[in-house]
């Protein structure tokens, strides 16, 4: 089942271990990922290309109301962390509670990080801990129209909405 796939931090450190000790590349990208859509699939299909591990890292749902606002997330952490883990090019998931996955990124420092290309290099958390440690920092180009914003907006467009999204 995909949920065997959401792992805690100290499942994903000994997997970090079994993987560096093989010489295979753990990818790292995090995000909210509240309404997966098709820019998140293709990024995340992206993101797998550059190693042998993907691991994705998930905004808690408290986290996530801090970044987003009180109406968000639209789906608990734990539905998006199974959602995400269903998808193919998704070894683990990861859920985090802080306000950026510095910490998280600091204690599994993967071999590539990846970020949307709407993060300037000197935006990207974590950059400084991965290339000090020899990895690499890459960008995935968006899906023009394609985000969760986008989503809520027409959502609330075509049906209208007092729940505040």
């Amino acid at each position: 089942m995909s949920i065997d796939k959401v792992k805690t931090l100290d499942e994903i450190l000994a997997i970090r271990l079994r993987l560096r000790k093989a010489g295979n590349k753990l990818v790292f990208t995090n995000g909210c990922f509240d309404l997966l859509h098709v820019g998140h699939v293709r990024y995340l299909v992206r993101a797998r290309e550059l190693g042998d591990c993907l691991v994705v890292a998930v905004n808690s749902d408290r986290s996530m109301r801090v970044l987003k606002g009180a109406a968000r997330p639209v789906v608990a952490e734990l539905e998006r962390a199974e959602i995400l883990a269903a998808l193919e090019c998704v070894d683990y998931v990861v859920i985090f509670d802080d306000h950026t996955p510095q910490d998280i990124i600091a204690a599994i420092v993967p071999d590539v990080l990846v970020k949307g290309a709407d993060w300037g290099s000197n935006e990207i958390v974590g950059r400084e801990t991965v290339e000090g440690a020899g990895g690499s920092v890459r960008t995935v180009p968006l899906v023009e129209g394609a985000s969760t914003s986008s989503l809520i907006a027409r959502i609330r467009e075509r049906f209208g909405s007092d729940q505040g999204y």
